[in-house]
């Protein structure tokens, strides 16, 4: 699949990803790797090559990434391998191991180099599919209350679109995102928020499920993958409405979903990033119905059918009981159906 970001083919059909879980990551007889110490500095060493395979430790990248930044004189070389940033592996899974990446298989996100530093780290380790500046920040809408155009990090070279699986009560779901203009989410063995779903979707049958405030739209394609038959998505931030959109076209397979019209181009969604008004950014067609809207989830109701609703409502912050509570009365006052937080 063509990727909106690049334009090259490293997007894959969720088939295709979750066919590879078992092995993607698994050395073969012949790789090699060097565990190292992430509280100091990498011994001086120089990092082998991939192996045969074409994979390599994950140290022995890091130790390469080191290298190249005292070679450009932004490591100093008393820092700590952990410094370097945070790696984040594609397609993102639970792992037992620590993995022997394949090329373009790593996004860095990091604090520590230049553009011209992350090109040469691009250019020359084939396992980094891109570099991205960390900017200390929360990407995409934390409170959905505000529309001010958010803050995001900054792709400095490659491509920092990448995919994590997801586990349901039926199957696995790929959701892909573009690294530095959203939130990070790691997969864990036990999801909260996905069980949530899978009880309430159990226990009230909805003909209808609305993921409210959906990122890059995970939870309404558990509902979807759990047998809802119409799914309504919506965000204000474009990047979150966009990749809804392309994840319903990466897991159709499994959704059965023939085709997904995605009315504006990533590049187009980005001039208009946040929307007050749901604007319908996508549709399906198949034996699962969507809508992808693009919009303050409060001003939603005159798209909501009347009976058999079930809307997640998934906030970013879910510290403050009151704020919560308010968010839930206030929806209940314009929507039939039940609503959860999860």
């Amino acid at each position: 699949m063509k990727c909106p970001v690049c334009g090259d083919d490293c997007v894959s059909d969720a088939f295709e990803i979750i066919n590879t879980m078992e092995t993607i990551f698994a050395p073969c007889p012949r790789c090699r790797g060097r565990r190292l110490d992430k509280k100091v500095p990498p011994p001086d060493y120089t990092p082998p090559s991939p192996c045969t395979c074409k994979k390599r430790f994950i140290d022995d990248i890091f130790a390469h990434i080191y290298r190249i930044g005292v070679e450009e004189g932004e490591v100093v070389g008393t820092e700590p391998l952990k410094e370097i940033g945070t790696p984040l592996i594609h397609p993102g899974m639970v792992l037992s191991e620590a993995p022997y990446l394949p090329p373009r298989s790593l996004v860095l996100l990091t604090d520590l180099f230049s553009q011209k530093t992350a090109e040469r780290i691009v250019a020359e380790i084939p396992e980094v599919r891109g570099v991205v500046q960390d900017t200390h920040i929360t990407p995409g809408i934390v409170s959905p209350d505000t529309m001010e155009t958010p803050k995001t990090h900054i792709l400095l070279a490659g491509c920092d679109v990448r995919a994590n699986i997801f586990n349901t009560q039926v199957g696995p779901i790929v959701i892909y995102k573009q690294t530095s203009t959203m939130h990070i989410e790691f997969p864990r063995p036990v999801n909260p928020k996905i069980l949530a779903v899978d009880r309430k979707v159990f226990t009230k049958k909805p003909k209808t499920f609305v993921d409210a405030c959906c990122g890059p739209g995970t939870l309404g394609i558990v509902a979807a993958r759990l047998g809802v038959p119409h799914i309504i998505f919506n965000d204000a931030w474009y990047a979150a409405a966009f990749w809804t959109a392309y994840n319903l076209k990466v897991n159709h397979a499994y959704l059965g979903i023939d085709d997904v019209e995605i009315r504006e181009s990533y590049q187009a969604m980005a001039e208009n990033p946040v929307r007050r008004e749901p604007y319908l950014i996508a549709t399906t067609r198949g034996g699962l119905a969507v809508e992808v809207y693009q919009g303050d989830y409060s001003l939603l109701t005159p798209h909501i059918p009347e009976k058999g609703v079930l809307t997640v409502i998934d906030l970013f912050d879910k510290a403050s009981r009151d704020m919560v509570e308010e968010v839930i009365t206030r929806w209940k006052a314009d929507n039939k159906g039940d609503v959860f937080i999860p």
